[in-house]
């Protein structure tokens, strides 16, 4: 099942379930949600961000082609790091390039939407607290990470946590292709089974240091061929088996 969020009109925005071409209101809990009335084609309705996270938990170095291609040995446990809800923007929305950065670039993820409250999680039960998964881009400003020591700036400008185009519920992650195409040229290929640390594994260990809650995501890491972005770029982060988010780049 696909679930999304749409804009209907003065503003509102409510949950859909994407059938085909077309968009029928959710009815229900999103765990166990059903088709309502039919909102109209997918291709004329806008898109929002899918989830309505409070926190979007990114991990780093979490694939094996990424950490050779940044000459780092795979890390021991997940490195984690927080982007703020205010980052969040959904597909088609503009990347706001800050005036602060000089370098801003593209990672291509694949994003792991949470379902209810979780804490101190097992691998083995981690599955009961997934919704379902999108695709993510870790937008980072490269020049300021590298200053900085530490990413909590780089990775937190508004707009720089587009996630969507919706969540695909019924969906194995071991064994993905994760893609980064810059205007048109694949940038990033790889797969999931490359991932240094799996979806359940993440849900355990982050968990066990803070509580997830529902509509939060996990951005799982990004594959090699990292690289920057420049203003009226186009950006698609592409995801077997979920579909495709693109967003533009636009000055800040």
């Amino acid at each position: 099942m696909k679930i999304c969020r749409v804009e209907i009109g003065a503003g509102k925005i409510i949950y859909g379930i994407i059938q085909g071409e077309e968009v029928f209101g959710l009815e229900g809990e999103l765990t166990r949600a059903k088709p309502g009335n039919n909102l109209g084609r997918l291709s004329e309705l806008k898109l929002k961000c899918p989830s309505v996270p409070s926190k979007v938990v990114g991990v780093g170095l979490n694939y094996q082609d990424h950490a050779r291609e940044m000459n780092q040995k795979p890390p021991e446990n997940p490195i984690l790091f927080l982007k703020p809800a205010t980052a969040v923007i959904g597909p088609n929305e503009p990347i706001l390039y800050p005036a602060q950065s000089q370098r801003v670039d593209y990672e291509a993820e694949l994003g792991v939407v949470i379902s209810r409250l979780a804490r101190n999680v097992k691998a083995a039960s981690a599955n009961d607290y997934i919704l379902g998964y999108t695709c993510c881009n870790d937008v980072s400003a490269r020049d300021l990470q590298i200053k900085d020591g530490q990413w909590t700036r780089a990775k937190s400008f508004d707009t720089f946590s587009p996630i969507g185009p919706w969540i695909e519920t019924e969906l194995d992650p071991s064994n993905l292709v994760v893609q980064g195409i810059l205007n048109g040229k694949i940038v990033q290929n790889s797969n999931t089974a490359n991932l240094i640390f799996t979806v359940p594994e993440l849900v355990c260990f982050i968990s066990s240091i803070m509580t997830l809650l529902p509509g939060d995501v996990i951005a799982t890491g990004t594959p090699s061929g990292i690289g920057p972005m420049q203003k009226g770029d186009e950006i698609v982060i592409s995801v077997q088996g979920i579909g495709e988010l693109k967003n533009f780049v636009r000055a800040g």
